[in-house]
């Protein structure tokens, strides 16, 4: 071999690798210095909750809820029988840079015709050619290398690997998802059953009321006016029930399925009336450029990109000239009892080189068409940046004036229980109208209500703080930590 020729086999590498592209360097997206809805306090958050962030609620039915979620989650399982799918890819391609190596065996009878040349003119018994049955009996070694001189197999390698970045990226995500799912739902359900409990009280108190409008009219005292406006407000607050009773089901039934299991399994567990958890004192407190590293769609998106990049150099390989060595070893005889013989062996190297001329624009098509989805995914892993900053902002924002609304509902609360118990003395002593009854008692109740369901958005967008900075994805979708 020439100088010449070491040198370009030595350098052909090098000169491929500037050829079909540079090398994938991560993208850096802008991001904020700092968040537009802060909260009002320095927070004194620890930073290892946000891993686990569900108990810091200190609810241990909320706990395991999140463990059978994290075991049975049909969706959890789905998406890590695709990490194995995309590692059993990534093995396929990895394969392509390795020789080929096969062995096969075959046993041929055939009759040749001695009707054309050159077996016609020599017809016959005393045919040099011998019988015109024949066997041939063959075992053979087939072996075959592609060389990856122009980085294509490798390219191909490095966007599988990339894939399954993104497929355990995206159990990730799924389980962040499922995390703040199971603790919402969890929320609704037991602000539901609040609500419940809110609306019994308030159906006996205005029992009482009717029953004392009852009392006042037999004696004289009171109107039937009274009593009828007193049974008008009853009932409409009875015909609340069926409807929280709803949601109440369709909460409970939806963490059955979340925790893969038939809709009604925990019933009798989470049916039973239990409290809102308390809520941690403050926020996660992360700054934005975090969310790079701490939210799994952001690293999908940006594996996804890496995966285009990758095989956008794949595609501009198939320009190039591809060298393959390939060669056959083995026995071939007319007799199976002569395949042990020296004389049977057979073998032949191989060397080629195939490089494409006309393709009728195939090549270049290809070509066009990673370099588009390259700038899909490179748009798309931009927007997701966005798309996540403005989530922080979101539920920032949401759980910070939620808790400005529940201070002041707390109050109203106070205030019209005052007001019913000043109307109801001045009515008992027929210094009020009745109407003034029922409308405290309306006030009192919608005021409590409010109470009851701001308590439980409060909770839903503190879990909505939680999932917008990715907390929970270090928990392993089997179980671990990561």
């Amino acid at each position: 071999m020439t100088p010449r020729t070491l040198a370009a086999v030595f350098l052909a590498p090098f000169a491929a690798s500037c050829a079909i592209g540079p090398r994938y360097t991560p993208p850096a997206p802008a991001m904020p210095t700092n968040w537009q809805e802060a909260p009002p306090a320095p927070s004194a958050f620890d930073g290892s909750t946000l891993e686990h962030w569900w108990t810091a609620f200190h609810d241990p039915l909320l706990d395991d809820l999140v463990a059978r979620a994290i075991d049975g989650n049909l969706d959890l399982k789905i998406a890590a029988a695709r990490v194995r799918e995309a590692r059993a890819a990534r093995g396929i391609a990895a394969s392509a840079a390795l020789p080929q190596v096969g062995v096969h065996g075959q046993s041929v009878r055939g009759e040749r015709s001695e009707t054309v040349p050159p077996f016609k003119a020599v017809a016959g018994e005393g045919s040099p050619f011998g019988s015109r049955t024949q066997n041939t009996f063959e075992a053979c070694f087939d072996a075959g290398w592609e060389l990856d001189v122009f980085g294509g197999v490798r390219s191909d390698v490095e966007a599988a690997v990339a894939q399954v970045q993104s497929a355990e990226e995206s159990r990730r995500d799924v389980l962040v998802t499922l995390l703040a799912d199971v603790a919402r739902n969890y929320a609704e359900l037991r602000g539901t059953q609040r609500q419940v409990e809110i609306l019994d009280a308030t159906v006996q108190s205005q029992q009482d009321t009717l029953d004392l409008a009852k009392a006042r009219f037999d004696t004289g005292l009171g109107t039937a006016l009274d009593v009828e406006r007193a049974q008008g407000l009853l009932e409409a607050t009875r015909s609340r029930r069926p409807e929280l009773e709803r949601q109440g089901k369709r909460a409970l039934y939806r963490l059955d399925v979340l925790t893969g299991l038939e809709p009604g399994t925990m019933a009798s567990t989470l049916e039973a009336a239990k409290a809102l958890p308390s809520q941690p004192p403050s926020l996660p407190d992360i700054v934005p450029s975090e969310l790079l590293s701490r939210r799994p769609d952001l690293r999908r998106a940006e594996r996804d990109v890496a995966a285009t990049a990758a095989r956008l150099r794949v595609a501009r390989s198939d320009l190039f000239p591809r060298f393959s060595i390939g060669g056959n070893f083995g026995r071939r005889s007319e007799d199976v009892s002569d395949l042990g013989s020296s004389g049977s062996q057979f073998w032949f190297l191989v060397g080629g080189v195939r490089l494409p001329i006309l393709s009728g624009g195939r090549i270049r098509a290809n070509i066009q068409v990673q370099a588009a989805r390259q700038d899909q995914a490179l748009r798309q892993y931009e927007k997701t940046v966005l798309t996540a900053v403005e989530e922080v902002e979101n539920a920032v924002s949401a759980q910070t004036r939620e808790q400005r609304r529940l201070d002041a509902l707390r109050a109203a609360v106070a205030a019209n229980r005052r007001a019913l118990d000043l109307a109801t003395e001045r009515y008992t002593g027929g210094l009020e109208n009745f109407l003034s009854v029922l409308d405290a008692q309306r006030a009192v109740y919608g005021a409590e209500d409010g109470l009851a369901q701001s308590e439980t958005n409060a909770m839903v967008s503190l879990i909505a703080v939680y999932k917008a900075v990715g907390g929970g994805w270090t928990l392993d979708a089997e179980g671990g930590s990561r």
